[in-house]
């Protein structure tokens, strides 16, 4: 498969695949390897707007640990291969 110079959603979809695959691993892995399981938690606390006709949540919290970004890179280099 040859993927195109500008086609972003493969690429995204292949680090959204290793952020998610790394972080098993490191849940998996984290009492063997405990530096697996280091990390930092970024974002944005869920807050709430009432419109009286509608209330709508907002928020964002990134989670990522030392096996979130291996698996990030390793996509990243899946991704140039391709």
């Amino acid at each position: 498969m040859r993927v195109k110079g500008n086609d972003h959603l493969v690429l995204l979809v292949l680090l959204l695949i290793g952020a998610i695959f790394g972080s098993l691993l490191g849940a998996a892995l984290g009492d063997a390897i405990p530096v697996l399981n280091f990390g930092k938690s970024i974002g944005v606390d869920p807050f709430l707007v009432d419109l009286n006709v509608i209330l709508i949540t907002f928020g964002f919290k990134l989670n990522l640990n030392v096996a979130g970004i291996i698996g990030i890179v390793t996509a990243f280099i899946i991704y140039k291969r391709l």
